[in-house]
């Protein structure tokens, strides 16, 4: 016999020994025990559900927790092989455990008993649910129930618990489950009323309890406009992004949306086995949840936490004639800036509102609460646009230096009245009947000077205006990390050719002094700050300092600026670098130094004796009816660390606006203790025309 047929001979036994051994098995599975397994198999159900992946933090720049996550209680119910009377009793003695407990659970059925009405505010939405649900129109509160009491099958005469059985059963039928599904009943119990379900199991059958991470704001209201909120999902949030299901969370604003994608984390797998009437006999984990990155901001939360106090009691101040005079004032917003790397340290916008309250769903008196006209709680005040004022002179004065058209000694006589277009008058005028006198250009920023500004523009004209003002990021998106910039606008021959319209040159006299079609984002003029002190230099505005995964490891930076490039849509534009002269720089910070250190200076009685010198500007700026006031302020003078930018809705004078900045500069160089302050004297303010 050759060896190929020696070969074929194992093989072929090999064959035969392997086959033999699987009918063996195969006759003991069947045979022998196949009415155990049959039992078995009968009697057990094996589902496989998810383990919510803990949600990543949200830090401040020193590593401090602002949105974190902790540890709650879910209740869940998945379908199993009881009846219709056996799963009403089930409900209502789960709803029995959770209120006896002060446990919630969710109830979206729009009918109250107390009193018996709909929840709905006309007859035609409650006829369009009526018809959404198979019922005919015009049926009263009493005539529902009883529809959906015959409808599931409901025996209980007390309407109490019928109301609360139909609660959990319309969900249900909303929502769905099925034996490898649950319906969430509650998202947060109690550790009493887990106790109860998981000792006394038999008794509710289908019923389960699971630990799910959940968010919690840390600090409850602190950066509400930078963080957002997290809220359910919903159909069409759903249908746009993979990975979720109905159950889920999603981040609706803020960097809670925007970095959605880092901070979600990916789920695990749970495997659970359960008897055929619901109880859970075992259960082990198939795949391990991994938490989601942290996102680590630029802000500091301690300096955060005294803008958002301080801007809070200025304007309360302002509103109880704190200064003299009450005035109608309910918004506010503040940004401080690093004025070299463009890191925001503080960003505040005032009302502000609770993001815990979004979870699970924000209630309807809550949500008329904080959606007031005239002074939502949701709208960032921070990227909304306003009128700049006298605050737009520094750049007036850059564009004029820069331009030739004025030199840093020479002085122009305000007479009161400047003689061309439409004949304007100085504001100083307006109050004391007389001119300025000769100006140069430090004296023209201290003093707000607007005729210096008139002759500025009439000598260089506003194509050179709009080129310096545009170079220092007016009108234009910072491109902050956060959702909901707007641009603003700034006056104009490119803003009019857009509309359609002819520009003239009064509108260059009103242009000059921050009025026309000018509108800024706070966050705008922060940046323009930042850059008259740091020599001119273009910076970026940032508030994300790192994103760090589960590994430990950092994001690349380059990839999170294209995440969020791609994400809101940014297209950056490239600018010559303009080189802006150092010395004609210092002549314009120079006139802001002499606002809050000398004499006369519209801030100087706010930081008379400070430790260290500020460079500021005041401004009140018209808005229909109202005064918006201003104060722009860097610190320290020598070599600026910090820019500071304040914006009190209808506060009328920028003097009242600056105390707020100094509160924060106080914090950000840990002066408060050694600060002797004086605010006896008297507001020295410009009125705008």
């Amino acid at each position: 016999m050759d060896k190929r047929n020696l070969r074929y001979n194992i093989l072929t036994v090999l064959v035969y020994i392997i086959g033999i051994i699987i009918l063996v098995q195969l006759f003991n599975l069947q045979i022998v025990h196949g009415q155990e397994y049959r039992e078995k198999s009968s009697t057990r159900l094996t589902r496989e559900t998810k383990i919510e992946a803990a949600r990543g933090n949200i830090l401040d720049r020193n590593g401090n927790t602002i949105a974190g996550t902790v540890t709650q209680y879910s209740l869940e119910i998945y379908k199993s092989k009881i009846d219709k009377q056996t799963l009403n009793n089930t409900l209502l003695q789960v709803t029995k455990v959770l209120e006896a407990n002060n446990d919630t659970y969710k109830d979206k059925f729009p009918i109250t008993l107390e009193p018996l009405a709909f929840t709905m505010d006309t007859q035609e939405e409650i006829n369009d649910w009526l018809k959404a649900n198979k019922l005919e129109k015009d049926l009263t509160p009493e005539e529902t129930i009883n529809k959906f009491k015959e409808k599931y099958e409901i025996k209980n005469e007390d309407i109490n618990e019928v109301r609360k059985i139909i609660a959990l059963r319309y969900g249900i039928e909303k929502e769905g489950y099925s034996s490898m599904s649950a319906y969430i009943i509650s998202n947060n119990i109690s550790k009493a009323s887990v106790a109860i379900f998981e000792e006394q199991s038999s008794k509710f059958p289908g019923v389960t309890t699971s630990t799910t991470p959940r968010r919690k704001y840390l600090r409850g209201n602190l950066a509400s406009h930078i963080l957002g909120y997290i809220g359910p999902i919903n159909k069409e949030e759903l249908d746009k992004n993979d990975g979720y299901s109905i159950n889920d969370y999603i981040g609706k604003s803020g960097i809670e949306y925007l970095f959605e994608k880092y901070l979600k984390g990916e789920n695990g797998k749970k495997q659970t086995d359960m008897t055929i009437e619901g109880a859970t006999s075992a259960e082990y984990i198939t795949k391990e949840a991994v938490e989601g990155d942290d996102v680590v901001l630029t802000i500091d939360a301690n300096l955060q936490t005294v803008a958002e106090t301080a801007l809070k009691n200025n304007i309360e101040k302002i509103r109880t004639g704190g200064f003299a005079e009450q005035r109608n004032v309910n918004n506010g917003a503040v940004v401080a800036l690093d004025v070299k790397t463009g890191e925001v340290l503080a960003l505040a916008s005032y009302p502000d509102f609770e993001p815990e309250l979004f979870i699970d769903g924000i209630s309807n008196q809550k949500w008329t609460e904080y959606t007031q006209e005239g002074k939502s709680a949701l709208i960032n005040r921070t990227m909304s646009a306003y009128a700049p004022g006298s605050i737009f002179k520094m750049a007036s004065a850059i564009a004029g230096l820069e331009t030739g058209a004025v030199t840093r000694t020479e002085t122009i006589n305000d007479t009161g009245v400047y003689p061309k277009g439409y004949k304007p008058r100085c504001w100083y005028y307006k109050s004391y009947g007389r001119g300025h006198g000769p100006l140069n250009v430090s004296g023209a920023i201290k003093n707000s000077c607007n005729y210096y500004f008139y002759e500025l523009i009439t000598r260089m004209g506003i194509d050179n205006l709009e080129k310096y003002a545009r170079y220092f990021g007016l009108g234009e998106k910072t491109n902050i990390e956060l959702p909901g910039e707007t641009s603003g606008t700034l006056a104009g021959k490119t803003l009019y050719e857009k509309l359609g319209q002819t520009w003239y040159y009064g509108n260059s006299l009103s242009a000059v002094i921050g009025q026309a079609e000018n509108n800024f984002t706070p966050l705008q003029i922060a940046r323009y700050i930042a850059m008259l002190t740091n020599g001119g230099k273009k910076i970026d505005v940032t508030l994300v300092k790192d994103i760090i995964n589960a590994e430990g490891q950092s994001v690349p930076k380059e990839e999170i600026n294209l995440y969020v490039t791609e994400k809101l849509g940014i297209k950056k534009t490239e600018q010559e670098d303009l080189n802006i002269n150092q010395d004609n720089l210092n002549a314009v910070l120079e006139g802001m130094k002499s606002v809050t250190t000398e004499t006369g200076g519209t801030a100087y009685s706010v930081f008379k004796n400070f430790p260290i010198e500020v460079g500021g500007k005041t401004g009140s700026a018209e808005a229909g009816d109202n005064v918006n006031a201003w104060f722009v302020g860097f610190a320290p003078y020598e070599a600026p660390e910090i820019a500071v930018v304040v914006l009190v809705e209808n506060g009328s004078h920028g003097y009242y606006a600056a105390e707020v900045a100094k509160e924060i500069i106080e914090a950000h160089f840990k002066l408060k203790e050694n600060v002797t302050e004086n605010n006896t004297a008297l507001p020295y303010t410009e009125q705008q025309n």
